[in-house]
């Protein structure tokens, strides 16, 4: 009876480990990549998304749309600020918020050019 037991046992323990295996991913939690690695490219992710954004805000700026200027600027800041912590991307936040800050004043020239330097910093890498 023992042996039937004992038997069982091993036989469930081992489709319980080939179970588990085949449901867990293969990447690495912990160490090198993981988790960190999806972190990373969330905020490239991201960075470009800010970067599409101040330049559409350049281009309507350039146009002399103010209120689409506004638009694009908060959106390229709202990405801007999940992007990091690298040293560019808080250059280029301060600028987006300069370009919105121009644009509410209603001064699109001043407004595009923050932009457009904004666009420069997001672009730098680290």
């Amino acid at each position: 009876m023992t042996r039937y037991i004992t038997r069982r046992a091993v036989a469930l323990a081992a489709v319980f480990v080939l179970v588990t295996a085949t449901m867990l991913p293969l990447q690495p939690v912990f160490g090198e990549g993981g988790a960190r690695r999806d972190v990373i490219r969330f905020e490239e992710q991201n960075r470009q998304d800010a970067i599409k954004l101040a330049k559409e805000a350049v281009d309507h700026g350039k146009q002399g749309h103010v209120g689409a200027l506004l638009t694009s600027a908060e959106a390229a800041l709202q990405y801007a600020l999940k992007a990091g912590k690298a040293p560019h991307v808080g250059e280029g936040i301060g600028e987006l918020k300069r370009a919105i800050e121009h644009g509410e004043g209603g001064h699109a020239d001043v407004a595009t050019k923050h932009a457009e330097l904004a666009v420069t910093h997001l672009s730098e890498m680290k």
